[in-house]
């Protein structure tokens, strides 16, 4: 029996693109015995040394040549207009780039006229969409026709708790849309046990080829188990497709480092310090303020990663795909690994650092008079906490903050007194929102969930990061550069007038046809500040914001009520600063590292594709807080807490409990016998007859009934009686609101019973 050779497996996969599993190859070459067990040693060294790409659990591709039939996932628009996308592996798009090319022909049985059009047209993929797909390769250009496109629900892993069972096994899944548990066959098990948390792959049924019949999965990673004290991080980090590791080439640019431009100021006994969070890695600001006879000189410096992170490097496109860190309540994912992040980047006390500063001038009023960016050599002179720089302040420092209260500290809080006065006659959105923090023990368990104490160390800097990237804005602009700005449109007609009619329920006028401006949101909310409606008017206010995105196009802030705004303050945790960065550098010609023509042609697809990476983060690290919150509350159940509804449904009432923070849910029929209404104009739940109601922001008492800590959700029950029936109030009709009808208790016990 002659041996196996790699050239042969290279020869076969060459002509036969498309036997991709270890038993097409076997079976192609005529494989058996010892032959088979060399087939999977070649295959995976080849793996190891870049030739193959793993598609599957048991399938492989070469790297520079997909197979002819192919999943793939359409990632951006070139310059030219055309849809690109790559072929789709187990970990990820692979391969050339890939051109769609129309879709493909689906034989006689396909038909024309307007049906097939409007079928065509739903098949037709757009940038993020994944397909099914038919390759051809000529003279290197490769081009895709869609055979299929896969709806996304169905190609989303299942993330999940693996129990055993005498056949196999069932998955309850982290996520709570997926209402079904999943089954799982012995041969898809994974070597799973009961208890992991699993990653798996959706099955179709196997009761019918409509997909009737039970949910079915196969598991392909063991994540981890569900005891872990850091679980709820695991599963939020793998629902959300979140990196959890870097490539080995991205690791080794880190580790190389890249030497700093000589051409440098020397800051270096400039005395700037840090002030983070107390338990901050990375430092990716400093500080410095100092009194000129008619204002103040502050100084913002930044880690200057443009000159570690060159653009097209690995270390750039790694950071491009992971858009920003995301930080769960026990863990980061960095953009950038720890070598930088946290070492080479990290504006570390005592240490020499590269970083790109912004020299700011203002007058005793606070108005900025002028700026100039240049990059320099920086030594931080103290790492100070919020609490520390605030309690040094007021009259008690530590030895660390003592060295640099009269030089530092006590210039920067007149700076940030001038500061302040010009941000109030702005008059920023005044939405200063209370946030909590979960406090682990050293076990990794939760050991207290604390509020956020908001300092005015906080505020300061704050402001000092505001002026430092209108600063940035303004420089690019006045270059003609262009930039990624960081856009808070103002709220549209359809929320003003939503809100201007939810106003009117409490006899209260709010102009339609008005231009939205901060200062009127703010006047109103004076109004109310501490009245029956403060919370509820103040939740509508926060709702009828819009989000604020990354994007080429400067549609202003509305927020923080300013005409241009861009990120420059933090290229460590976001890509849209390092882009900044880049444009700074060439507008500025500040060295050879600036941003090229090739990255300018592609803002608006680098826009849109890191505000969807920063949507990713936020809902991670909000799955990740609901599933400890729920953590802590597991042993609670039966308890009473106060709490405020925060968000009124057609299905029930959301509840943020007062003491945690942690929101939980009231099923409308638990609320009692009566047919409730939802009108949504007043965001209220009212009940038809009494017209007694629950209204959104109301102060409320309720009781934990059940926790499910691997979803994150809390049920609660309502404690608290409606509000009665308001003055002069009309009771709303059936047709005035969606109607539904609480059942109360006892038809709760009688259905539990059937």
């Amino acid at each position: 029996m002659t041996h196996l050779t790699k050239a042969a497996v290279q020869e076969f996969l060459a002509a036969n693109p498309d036997l991709t599993t270890r038993r097409d190859i076997a079976k192609g070459l005529g494989l058996k015995g010892d032959q088979r067990r060399e087939l999977r040693a070649i295959l995976r060294d080849m793996e190891e040394g870049g030739d193959l790409v793993r598609t599957a659990k048991r399938a492989v591709a070469r790297t520079d040549r997909p197979p002819g039939t192919t999943i793939v996932a359409f990632e951006r628009i070139d310059n030219d207009g055309a849809l690109i996308g790559r072929a789709v592996g187990r970990d990820g798009p692979y391969g050339p780039e890939i051109t769609y090319a129309g879709q493909a022909s689906a034989g006689p049985r396909s038909g024309k006229g307007r049906r097939g059009s409007r079928a065509e047209s739903a098949n037709t993929p757009g940038v993020g969409d994944r397909a099914l797909s038919r390759l051809t390769e000529r003279g290197g250009e490769w081009t895709a026709r869609v055979i299929k496109k896969i709806d996304k629900r169905d190609d989303l892993p299942v993330i999940g708790l693996f129990t055993t069972t005498g056949h196999g096994g069932r998955i309850e899944s982290a996520n709570r849309k997926d209402r079904d548990e999943f089954l799982v066959d012995r041969d898809d098990m994974g070597g799973a046990e009961s208890g992991d948390l699993v990653r798996a792959q959706r099955q179709g049924s196997h009761h019918s080829k409509r997909g009737y019949g039970p949910k079915r999965a196969r598991i392909t990673e063991i994540i981890g188990k569900v005891g872990d004290p850091r679980a709820a991080s695991l599963i939020a980090l793998h629902t959300h497709g979140l990196p959890e590791t870097f490539p080995d080439e991205v690791l080794a640019e880190a580790e190389a480092g890249k030497r700093a431009p000589a051409q440098r100021e020397d800051l270096t006994a400039t005395p700037l310090i840090t002030i983070d969070p107390e338990d901050a890695r990375d430092h990716d600001d400093a500080v410095f303020a100092e009194q000129l006879p008619d204002g103040w000189r502050v100084i913002v410096a930044i880690a200057d990663v443009a000159a570690f992170v060159t653009e097209g490097s690995a270390l750039d496109r790694e950071a491009y795909k992971r858009g920003n860190s995301t930080y769960f309540p026990d863990r980061v994912v960095p953009m950038l690994p720890f070598e930088l992040s946290a070492d080479a980047c990290s504006l570390r006390e005592d240490e020499d650092r590269a970083c790109f500063a912004v020299e700011m001038e203002f007058d005793t009023g606070g108005t900025k008079r002028s700026h100039r960016f240049f990059r320099a050599m920086m030594r931080s002179h103290a790492k100070l906490s919020y609490e520390e720089a605030q309690t040094a302040i007021e009259g008690k420092p530590t030895p660390r903050a003592s060295k640099v209260l009269d030089s530092v500290l006590k210039p920067l809080w007149g700076a940030y007194a001038a500061m302040a006065a010009a941000r109030d006659r702005r008059g920023p959105l005044d939405l200063d929102l209370p946030e909590q923090k979960i406090i682990f023990a050293e076990d990794g368990t939760i050991e207290r969930i604390a509020a956020k104490e908001r300092l005015d160390a906080h505020r300061l800097i704050e402001e000092c990061m505001i002026q430092a990237n209108v600063s940035a804005a303004e420089t690019l602009e006045q270059k003609r550069s262009g930039l990624i700005y960081r856009v808070h449109d103002a709220p549209s007609d359809t929320k003003i007038a939503a809100f201007s009619d939810f106003l009117a329920t409490l006899k209260m006028k709010w102009p339609k046809g008005e231009r939205p401006q901060t200062g009127r949101f703010n006047a109103l909310l004076a109004d109310v500040d501490g009245g029956d409606h403060d919370q509820m008017i103040t939740e509508m206010v926060l709702r009828t914001q819009s989000q604020a995105v990354y994007s080429p196009d400067n549609l202003g802030h509305f927020g923080l009520n300013l005409r241009r705004y861009a990120h420059f303050t933090s290229p460590i945790r976001r890509y849209a600063d390092l882009i900044v960065h880049r444009a700074l550098v060439r507008a500025l010609d500040q060295g050879p590292d600036g941003i090229t023509d090739k990255a300018l042609a592609q803002l608006e697809e680098t826009a849109s594709h890191i505000t969807e990476t920063e949507r990713r983060s936020m809902a991670a690290e909000r799955d990740a807080t609901d599933r400890y919150m729920a953590l802590f509350l597991a042993d609670r159940v039966g308890a009473e807490f106060a709490g405020r509804i925060t968000g009124v449904t057609k299905a029930g009432l959301f509840v943020r409990l007062s003491d945690t923070a942690a929101d939980g849910f009231v099923p409308i029929s638990s609320l009692s016998d009566e047919y409730w209404l939802f009108d949504d104009a007043a965001m209220s739940l009212v009940a038809r007859n009494s017209g007694r109601r629950f209204d959104l922001g109301q102060q409320v008492s309720v009781q934990l009934r059940e926790v499910a800590p691997l979803q994150g959700g809390l049920l609660l029950e309502m404690l608290s009686k409606p509000r009665e029936k308001r003055k002069g109030e009309k009771s709303p009709s059936a047709s005035s609101g969606r109607d539904r009808r609480g059942r109360g208790e006892r038809h709760q016990r009688r259905k539990r019973q059937r």
